[in-house]
């Protein structure tokens, strides 16, 4: 007789998931039972916030989805946080946990793990959570969360699963994937409107979010037709190469961002949702537009938000790009100088970049050419923000917009080694968050990955410290103790060094690439930013 965990697993495989991120518990061992029948790898983390994040970064290096096993109760609330971050960049990730048994929901007894209403709680911070009462469900919700993960707006989908529903028979389920519908692409008339408004404009500009992550060429072949610069958020960072010479770069908060978006009398925005954080990091007021603005979405709620928009399509980036194509295709487009507009905006850019940070930057990029950076709230984060562009999509992603988590970067990093173990890999965050998720180190090292744990050592939350400042408020609770970095690094089993400058710093980056495990390498502000507070 096969169970309902067993059976669960076997269907996982058939839908591609490889990999599961999880830390088994007294109600969720009966999940483990099959697994070892499967090739599905199984990585243990040291906290279930360190599974979600995980498998964030898991996704958002190469696309994949990876799932997570988690515990009833604390395990729930635990991972609720990387849930968040998730929901709010729109990365999809399966959570599959354990709930008390069916016949104990909701009876407040007291039972281990129990919850008033699990579901409800962790609902707010997914696309859907089911609550699984019988194995015969089993097939059709994990069905419904891969059609969300394949043809809507993504993010988080929560399966509970009562203890006793993991052990009833399930012998009798169909194991095959489900055939998936695609993403939806938008309707003709709009299209139409769209190409006819693209090709009257005199000044138009393109502005992209994530949703146009697996758009790269699409998004580059639209531009060239209708010789229009390309700016990008934080999530869009190397849809367009930013060696192209319409691409931009830079952030929608830069004011030069800002005013081009104002001044252009056409904007064509794919996939971005126009968030304070992408466009108001500043807070210097709703973003403006004098022109006509087009938005696509795959999210009909989300064309509605923030901005107004003068034509909104609901469709999938690509199949929308794609259309679009075709009908220009057809038209006569004249040069818009838009290679030159760009240029004047780089220009314009580059000119406010901080000289230190962009050596740093450029001391990674020399060492480890197309390198994977997941990154914390840290100083270079803010920095990269607004300023490091890269040459493909996925090589550069944050938690520092968005939901805002901290403790990201090293388990974020441990996802995306494992999913693109032939690119290197830097989890660069701070030394405050850093204290958040450090035990994670252990995961790195158990799996035996060349990770690089970039540490950024300002002593405390200098960021917060510098706002509170800035704003005349007592700089309390900042200075936090800064423990020996070094001396956890190799604790746990990591090449630990610290680099004093450009050189050294190089010089370890291309070491650790060519480790067996991971590397932990501290740097401290002080040496690479004039005029840093020593300890």
């Amino acid at each position: 007789m096969a169970t309902c965990g067993e059976v669960l697993v076997e269907i996982l495989e058939n839908y591609g998931v490889d990999t599961i991120f999880g830390i088994p518990g007294v109600h969720t061992v009966e999940l483990y039972r099959g697994l070892e029948n499967t090739a599905i790898r199984h990585v243990t983390p040291r906290h279930e916030q360190g599974a979600g994040f995980m498998a964030d970064g898991y996704n958002r290096a190469t696309g994949k989805i990876a799932a997570c096993f988690i515990i009833t109760g604390p395990g729930m609330t635990n991972i609720a946080t990387a849930m968040g971050q998730a929901l709010a960049d729109s990365i999809p990730m399966l959570v599959i946990s354990s709930v008390n048994r069916t016949r104990e929901l909701g009876l407040g007894e007291g039972r281990l793990h129990e919850l008033p209403a699990q579901r409800n709680m962790i609902s707010g911070v997914t696309r859907f959570s089911h609550t699984l009462l019988s194995a015969d469900e089993l097939p059709r919700v994990l069905a419904r969360a891969f059609a969300v993960f394949n043809a809507q707006r993504p993010g988080p989908v929560h399966i509970e699963i009562p203890i006793d529903i993991i052990t009833a028979p399930a012998d009798q389920l169909n194991k095959q994937a489900f055939a998936l519908p695609g993403a939806f692409g938008p309707a003709a008339q709009a299209i139409d409107d769209c190409a006819a408004l693209l090709a009257a404009a005199e000044r138009p500009l393109i502005a992209i979010g994530g949703g146009a992550i697996n758009s790269s060429a699409e998004l580059t072949a639209l531009a060239e037709m209708l010789d229009a610069p390309v700016v990008n958020t934080v999530n869009a960072k190397g849809v367009m190469a930013y060696s192209h010479a319409l691409a931009v770069g830079g952030s929608g908060s830069c004011p030069v961002v800002r005013d081009a978006l104002k001044t252009a009398d056409l904007v064509l925005a794919v996939g971005t949702e126009f968030g304070e954080t992408d466009y108001d990091y500043f807070f210097e007021g709703a973003i403006q537009f004098d022109g006509k603005l087009i938005r696509i979405d795959i999210d009909a709620a989300q064309l509605t938000r923030n901005v107004r928009a003068h034509l909104a399509i609901c469709s999938d980036a690509r199949e929308a790009l794609q259309m679009l194509i075709k009908s220009l295709s057809k038209r006569d487009l004249s040069s818009r100088q838009g290679a030159e507009r760009a240029r004047k905006m780089r220009k314009q850019l580059q000119a406010t970049r901080d000289p230190e940070y962009a050596k740093f930057f450029e001391t990674i990029r020399g060492a480890l050419p197309g390198v994977i950076i997941a990154g914390d709230s840290t100083q270079p984060v803010y920095y990269a923000w607004l300023h490091y562009e890269t040459e493909k999509p996925r090589r550069y992603f944050h938690s520092a917009s968005g939901f805002g988590t901290l403790g990201y970067a090293i388990p974020a990093a441990i996802g995306a080694k494992l999913a693109a173990p032939e690119r290197p890999v830097i989890g660069l965050i701070g030394d405050g968050a850093a204290q958040f998720t450090i035990g994670e180190l252990a995961s790195a090292v158990e799996a035996r990955l060349p990770v690089i744990f970039l540490i950024w050592n300002n002593f405390g939350y200098a960021e917060i410290k510098r706002f509170m400042a800035h704003a005349n408020i007592p700089q309390i609770g900042v200075d936090i103790h800064t423990p020996d970095f070094i001396g956890l690094g190799k604790a746990f089993g990591c090449h630990a060094v610290r680099a004093t400058s450009h050189e050294e710093l190089k010089s370890e980056l291309i070491t650790a690439a060519k480790q067996d495990r991971p590397t932990l390498i501290e740097v401290m502000q002080q040496d690479f930013v004039a005029g840093s507070p020593a300890l």
